[in-house]
């Protein structure tokens, strides 16, 4: 089964709050023909720890601020900043510095399964003009 509504609904807002604090490489993975505990990954590159943790924010915020409020089950890697993972049942965000993004690969783990595509709005609004 794809990925559902609310699933893609997280998941796109979860990217747009990381590209609006400019995190580098986002890309959402449906995994929900490989996990039954998840139906999508947002992934996303921060330059330094701080950047994470401003990342991390910006999402939590916009999630929460959805009609239908979503707020994670489970947060882990805060203290260190330097992987972040945010826990929403739906989907599972994972923001991480450039260096762990490059070491774990995620990407190339999940690489069998379909990507969603993701356009920054910001880069639409500049095609436009």
């Amino acid at each position: 089964m794809p990925v559902t509504e609310r699933a893609l609904e997280l998941a796109m807002t979860a990217a747009q709050a990381a590209a609006d604090k400019k995190a580098q490489d986002i890309v959402v993975i449906d995994v929900a023909e490989q996990l039954y505990i998840t139906d999508a990954f947002v992934i996303a590159s921060a330059s330094n720890e701080r950047q994470v943790a401003s990342i991390v924010d910006a999402i939590e915020e916009a999630l929460v601020n959805l009609p239908e409020k979503a707020k994670p089950v489970r947060r882990e890697g805060e203290r260190q900043g330097r992987w972040v993972l945010l826990d929403y049942v739906d989907i599972v965000v994972h923001v991480q510095h450039a260096e762990e993004r490059e070491f774990y690969a995620l990407d190339k783990l999940w690489k069998d399964c379909p990507s969603i595509p993701f356009v920054d709005r910001d880069m639409v609004e500049a095609d436009a003009s």
